[in-house]
């Protein structure tokens, strides 16, 4: 077999498919929940925040209550935070069409680092206003915040566990859940600071449980921009070692050498990788990438791979070899020592 036609074969490869399987690689990227579920889920969340929105500000203006109307703007930040996640599945389940040979799956990462960057914002407001409230404590209605926070924390448990149902695998839903989850957390403790003030008319203990809330919506924000931005940077997954993987491969009988390896994630849940994979002369590219493939597959789950396979001559090596991306991975030789450290090399 020559090495253009081991080229070729590696190139028609597309997504990994091998002979003897079907087209397409069949990459199911299902999450045991379907978009469909995740629509209906945040949408009777959404409603149900919404209602109780409206009642609170109702409620927050006929007692003259600021700290009830803020709780109200705070569910409003949960509502919107809602909404753009279900934008974000509706556009992120077109198929790919024109320049965008993804799709739009990536609408959900930005909808999740949005709501991780509304998280750190809130979280700076609610400290600010605490340390605020601590120098220069308001008057608070005891018993009209207690009740209140009950009702909230009702509420949001039945949103909370609506949300918890779908897709938490995807950042855009985690995203939301988030919102929602610090919500309740802030309802119970709006809920114990009410019953402090009621029972002590200690009225710091307002400020005192808003920023245990803000602590914990920091951590949440921190998570939700890191996990989103992994993804925008293309960086591998969670998990899963570039090097580790160039190793495997390069353990794989026939392979010489593993370059332009890429682990990233199209979208939360969807690893992909591809590589350019230089194999003995006489060897069948096939059954090789065949081997990557389900080694990939079951070691790692990456499903999705795109492989170019090529034998190892003199012309193909230095053509490629010359703008090799990243590390360039060879198998280990042994020794009479032993067995030698790994000869994975920067590239030139």
């Amino acid at each position: 077999m020559s090495a253009d036609h081991g080229k070729a074969e590696g190139l028609v490869a597309e997504h990994g498919t091998a002979p003897g399987k079907a087209a397409g690689h069949g990459h199911g990227h299902g999450h045991g929940v379907s978009a469909d579920a995740d629509r209906k889920l945040l949408g009777g969340a959404l409603a149900l925040i919404l209602a109780f929105m409206a009642a609170e500000v109702i409620v927050g203006f006929a007692a003259g209550s600021l700290a009830l109307i803020t709780d109200a703007a705070h569910m409003l930040t949960d509502a919107a935070a809602i909404a753009l996640a279900l934008i974000a599945i509706r556009l992120s389940a077109r198929p790919p069409a024109g320049g965008y040979t993804y799709g739009l799956k990536r609408v959900e990462i930005l909808s999740a680092q949005a709501n991780g960057i509304t998280l750190l914002l809130l979280a700076a407001f609610f400290v600010y206003e605490s340390v605020n409230r601590m120098i220069h404590p308001p008057e608070v209605q005891g018993a009209l915040v207690l009740i209140t926070g009950v009702v909230g924390i009702v509420v949001n448990l039945i949103a909370t566990w609506l949300i918890s149902k779908a897709n938490r695998s995807s950042l855009n839903v985690e995203g939301a859940f988030q919102h929602i989850l610090n919500d309740l957390f802030a309802f119970v403790a709006t809920a114990i600071a009410g019953l402090v003030v009621l029972l002590t008319g200690f009225a710091r203990a307002d400020a005192i449980a808003a920023l245990i809330v803000a602590a914990l919506m920091l951590k949440a924000g921190i998570g939700l921009v890191r996990d989103s931005g992994r993804i925008f940077l293309e960086a591998a997954p969670a998990g899963i070692d570039p090097a580790v993987v160039g190793a495997e491969l390069c353990a794989v009988p026939g392979v010489v050498e593993v370059h332009d390896l890429h682990v990233w994630e199209i979208t939360s849940g969807e690893p992909a990788a591809s590589a350019h994979i230089l194999v003995s002369e006489g060897l069948d590219c096939h059954l090789i990438r065949s081997q990557i493939e389900t080694l990939l597959a079951d070691r790692h789950h990456l499903t999705h791979s795109t492989l170019q396979v090529d034998h190892a001559s003199g012309d193909v090596h230095d053509a490629h070899c010359s703008d090799a991306h990243g590390v360039v991975h060879r198998p280990v030789e042994i020794t009479g020592a032993g067995t030698a450290p790994d000869q994975a090399i920067p590239s030139h």
